[in-house]
């Protein structure tokens, strides 16, 4: 049975639930729990399944490892923490499964310093496995199973076929999908719903579900699919955050103007923008327009970009990707360039203007890639869209109608607003 969850949980109530060392280590880090932990934490601790469902940023990430670290606290304090697999996390990207790794083990090495003050040692283990992932570091993980997994659906679907990795699977007790809706609707996401049951398959008993995602339309179907018949609860916290939406055109007339003065302006246009901001994200929609965008950036102003701006997209090799990651956490970076690679909620440091070049296709996708800038919790989203027709025009002017409705729980446009677009509505576009 699908049901949404109603009342979140109170502050005492999760506090009693957390190990000392857990509860030490949240609140030097954070004031007070956020409203998707007082929805989510108790429910997973509960061994419930559930889809949480809260803005970019709204720290569901946390809320899902919350009481899954806590659990494994526990165990390992009372000296009963197994060399098994306890809970496994699956992205659809691997930028952002490494991303969480890096951001687990530092959170789990802070927590270990605080029990050691108190003479314990914790050596809880978190794995990696993409396809990324080297012949080396698969074999020593095999040799030191980790208690938190982390890895893509492919590779899931890999690991399960292993059979000396399969038994270390047999008393899994949580499973978490992130950024589920970017699997809910293609092939991808039938091979992991096949993977996941075959898993429940394995193991012959069933495990705590939890779905996250910013962007999710209709919650009850997305829900079925997470649980496959099972009973879940719905976590939907909507919580307002400031945003700054725009449409641009480079130039004030698209009709008359050439290709030459169209291509000189909006370059002109990216290049403000950049210089604006601290640090840009830009989105194009295929990988050869990334390194298009880099090549003329750099080719156009060589006194401003040299070494400060990047492509990224999963054609690159790994030693790339996680460079340019790691500068871009650093903030020694101008500009980011990307086809899809980092639209997803990779921890990519502080970003504070997005840019979209030409329609994302998508309200979903769109509210999904703005949200990289203003990232955390009370931070402005800050995001512009650049046209360059007409047809672009209209359809951005919709799009962007939309997310400032709020109607970014769909996949695509209203049909009722393409069909009616009226001069009124073109005052959320701003040209230049």
């Amino acid at each position: 049975m699908i049901t949404k969850l109603e009342k979140p949980h109170s502050e005492k109530e999760l506090e009693k639930i957390l190990h000392p060392f857990v509860r030490e280590w949240f609140f030097k880090k954070f004031k007070e729990f956020s409203l998707p932990q007082l929805y989510g934490v108790m429910e997973i601790h509960n061994r419930n399944n559930v889809l949480i469902s809260a803005p970019t940023g709204g720290t569901k990430t946390l809320t899902a490892f919350l009481s899954i670290l806590n659990e494994l606290v526990y165990l390992a304090d009372n000296n009963n923490l197994e060399d098994k697999i306890y809970a496994v996390y699956i992205s659809p990207l691997k930028a952002l499964s490494s991303d969480i790794s890096i951001n687990l083990i530092k959170p789990l090495k802070e927590i270990s310093e605080i029990a050691e003050k108190h003479k314990k040692k914790l050596n809880i283990r978190v794995g990696l496995r993409t396809g990324d992932t080297t012949a080396s570091e698969r074999q020593k993980m095999s040799r030191n199973i980790p208690h938190i997994l982390i890895t893509t659906p492919e590779s899931f679907a890999i690991i399960l076929t292993t059979t000396k990795f399969r038994n270390y699977f047999k008393d899994v007790k949580y499973l978490i999908i992130d950024e589920i809706h970017a699997l809910a609707d293609n092939k991808r996401g039938v091979h992991l719903n096949l993977s996941v049951e075959r898993l429940k398959f394995l193991i012959q008993k069933d495990f705590c579900r939890i779905g996250l995602s910013a962007t999710i339309s209709p919650l009850e179907e997305i829900a079925k699919y997470l649980v496959n018949n099972e009973n879940c609860k719905i976590i939907d916290v909507q919580f307002a955050k400031k945003m700054d939406l725009k449409v641009l055109c480079p130039l004030p007339d698209l009709i008359n103007s050439s290709f030459n003065a169209q291509h000189e302006a909006m370059y002109n246009l990216i290049d403000s923008l950049i210089q604006e901001h601290r640090t840009t994200l830009i989105f194009t929609n295929t990988r050869a327009g990334t390194e298009r965008v880099v090549h003329h950036l750099k080719e156009k102003f060589p006194k401003k970009y040299t070494e400060n701006i990047g492509a990224h997209h999963g054609s690159l090799s790994k030693e790339l990707r996680f460079k340019l990651e790691e500068r871009l956490r650093n903030g020694e970076l101008k500009a980011v360039v990307c086809s899809t690679s980092l639209e997803l909620g990779i921890d990519i440091g502080y970003i504070d203007l997005v840019i979209c070049l030409g329609s994302p296709k998508s309200i979903a996708r769109f509210v999904q890639r703005s949200g990289r800038s203003g990232h955390k919790l009370h931070d402005t989203v800050k995001a512009r869209i650049i046209v360059l027709d007409r047809d672009d025009l209209i359809e951005c002017s919709v799009l962007l109608k939309s997310a400032i409705e709020k109607k970014n729980r769909q996949d695509s446009y209203p049909k009722k607003l393409l069909g009616c677009l009226s001069p009124a509505n073109l005052w959320y576009c701003y040209f230049r």
